[in-house]
């Protein structure tokens, strides 16, 4: 295999299994107290995962995790990662008014600010959740002093998708620096090769090459991310919940720490701010 060139950005959002948004009809938000909370324990596995591969990467973290396990989000920033937003209660900007949404994003960043001692410059929205009918969420991030953001995914897909926007870092509204999560472009297509479900879906050697061809044909570098609630297989088991989304949680759950390293040994990868705040990798902006 080629010695990688280019440092890609790995991105862990961090939620537990019970506020994955598929889950929302079934787990009422009310009832988040009551379960098992397992973020902790697959957290820890993560980072022990990149510290000993000597891997910084950039964890889009929920107020609402960070709120209960201070000391987690310190240990993420201890190990030299990069911490970032993934907003407070994992809504969906599309299910938020203006200002609902701003409330949200300024009380994670704070919230976020005050336990790392640091500014939080990066946000992703729960379930890729910014598109053409939310264009003003990036306004409402520039005003309350977010970098950038990752929260388009140029794909078409039932819960999220904007599959006309650019496929690499541009400025967007408000002047705030957007970096899409990965596409590969085949067949006239944009197919998804930055990770998730889909990482589990697809045989590793596939995803493997889409992410090459990514580095080596577009000259890109790629953004990949998964979820703790990934590398557990254990997690208990949601009932009533229907075939499909079954099928997408738990697919080869068993299989996706093995998966990642694998990944972690074949690519070169990074923290978001290291990558795309360090320089000048944007695209101009669609013309209107």
């Amino acid at each position: 295999m080629p010695t990688p060139t280019i440092t890609n950005a790995l991105t862990i959002d961090v939620e537990d299994y019970f506020q994955v948004s598929a889950f929302a009809p079934y787990i009422p938000r009310e009832h988040w107290e009551r379960c098992d909370c397992r973020v902790e324990r697959n957290v820890d596995r993560l980072l022990e995962l990149l510290a000993g591969r000597g891997i910084h990467a950039t964890f889009f973290t929920l107020g609402w995790i960070a709120q209960r396990y201070p000391q987690l989000v310190r240990r993420i920033v201890d190990g030299g990662h990069e911490l970032a937003s993934h907003g407070y209660g994992h809504q969906r900007a599309s299910d938020l008014d203006e200002a609902a949404f701003r409330a949200d994003i300024v009380t994670a960043k704070q919230l976020l600010e005050d336990i790392a001692g640091h500014e939080v410059r990066g946000y992703r929205a729960p379930s890729f959740s910014i598109g053409e009918r939310n264009l003003w969420a990036f306004d409402c991030l520039a005003e309350a002093g977010y970098r950038y953001s990752s929260s388009i995914y140029p794909i078409r897909h039932d819960h999220y998708g904007m599959p006309d926007a650019p496929r690499f870092a541009h400025r967007v509204r408000g002047g705030l620096l957007e970096v899409p999560v990965t596409t590969a472009r085949l067949f006239a297509r944009n197919l998804p090769a930055s990770g998730g479900g889909y990482f589990r879906l697809m045989p590793y050697a596939l995803s493997r090459w889409l992410l090459r061809r990514v580095n080596e044909r577009d000259g890109q570098p790629a953004i990949f991310y998964c979820h703790p609630w990934e590398i557990d297989p254990g997690q208990p088991r949601v009932a009533g919940i229907d075939a499909r989304t079954r099928f997408r949680h738990y697919l080869n759950l068993q299989h996706m720490e093995g998966r990642l390293r694998h990944l972690f040994d074949d690519f070169r990868w990074g923290r978001m701010d290291e990558i795309f705040l360090a320089a000048d990798t944007t695209q101009a902006p669609p013309a209107p």
